[in-house]
């Protein structure tokens, strides 16, 4: 954004109240001296993103149309529970068929162990010979094969059935339905997509020539405080193009109950100190008015009138922020912007 003049944006705004020239600080309107702090870490900032430990692309192994769709978007939904169903009528007449057939098998191969004892029967008393004996044997044991291969058979159309019920595989939370009821579904296509929400962590690039950690780390996402990541794990590769290491930051419980993957964040990496190091102007975050992208603040000026000023900022340190130009050193300001904006 472009700076504007200051009389146009006094103007524009109509925050900008003047005194008489010489006239004093307004009766209480306090102010504040702007800090210069010298000595400190030279740490870096870096663009971040939350993403899922735990995510899942869940696809149907077979093809169906979608006849039951239990859940939404943004639902959290448990371990086993279902998810969607597809119509499986041809796979149940499959698992019917095979039933039948597993019976029938059953049938005869009970059939060929009665006929297979009487002809033991005979055999013991003289009446049949040797081979009758044998073709009784070998017709019972192709009718216990039968029926194994039939019982296979069942089982995997009872299993191919199950293909037809779609569960979740670990609790967790949809955070993409991109079907509806009644779609068609097929081998390979995306039905939702699931992530488990305490796995939640952040991951940031870092040059590999800052690949360090030397200290605490920062963590800033917008509408949260800033906290302290508890753990953090360095990838073991560097990128060949960008040559950044991937730095992977834990999240603590209760910030990640609130988080969703794909979140922009900040991380602040610490570094040594330089004791030859350009000082750093700060401010209390009081003290700043913010106006959509308009970052300014009230300075006295010399002869007592609160002066609206534009700033751009830096890092947030707790109840103060780092102003990286627009204040000089020695300059004092206004603590409450609203205040000083209605001297007359």
């Amino acid at each position: 954004m472009k700076l504007q003049p200051l009389a146009t944006l006094a103007l524009s705004l109509g925050l900008v109240a003047t005194l008489p020239l010489g006239a004093a600080v307004p009766t209480g309107l306090r102010s504040a001296p702007v800090t210069v702090v010298t000595g400190t870490a030279q740490g870096l900032a870096l663009d971040a993103v939350v993403e899922a430990g735990r995510q899942s692309v869940i696809a149907a192994q077979v093809q169906g149309a979608i006849v039951a769709l239990p859940v939404k978007a943004g639902d959290t939904v448990k371990a086993g529970q279902l998810l969607m169903r597809l119509d499986a009528r041809g796979a149940q007449s499959g698992v019917d068929l095979s039933q039948a057939q597993l019976e029938a098998a059953r049938a005869l191969a009970a059939q060929a162990q009665r006929e297979h004892q009487r002809q033991q029967a005979l055999f013991e008393q003289q009446y049949v010979s040797q081979a009758a004996l044998e073709r009784s044997l070998a017709a019972l044991q192709a009718a216990q094969a039968q029926v194994r291969a039939s019982a296979a058979q069942t089982t995997a159309a009872h299993t191919q059935s199950g293909y037809y019920s779609v569960s979740a595989p670990y609790a967790g939370v949809i955070s993409e339905l991109p079907v509806s009821l009644g779609d068609l579904a097929s081998p390979g296509r995306p039905l939702l997509t699931l992530f488990d929400p305490a796995s939640l962590r952040i991951s940031v690039q870092v040059p590999e020539s800052q690949a360090s950690v030397q200290g605490a780390v920062r963590v800033q996402l917008d509408g949260l405080p800033a906290f302290v990541a508890p753990h953090w794990q360095w990838l073991p590769v560097t990128d060949p193009v960008s040559h950044t290491r991937t730095l992977r930051l834990t999240l603590p419980a209760e910030v990640s109950a609130v988080l969703a993957p794909g979140r922009f964040a900040r991380v602040w990496l610490p570094g040594r100190v330089v004791s030859g190091a350009p000082a750093r102007l700060l401010v209390p975050q009081a003290a700043v008015l913010r106006r959509a992208e308009l970052q300014a603040v009230y300075v006295i000026a010399a002869e007592g009138r609160p002066v609206l000023r534009q700033v751009r900022l830096g890092e947030a340190r707790g109840e103060q922020v780092e102003v990286l130009t627009g204040l000089r050193e020695g300059e004092s300001v206004a603590l409450d912007p609203q205040a000083a904006a209605q001297v007359r």
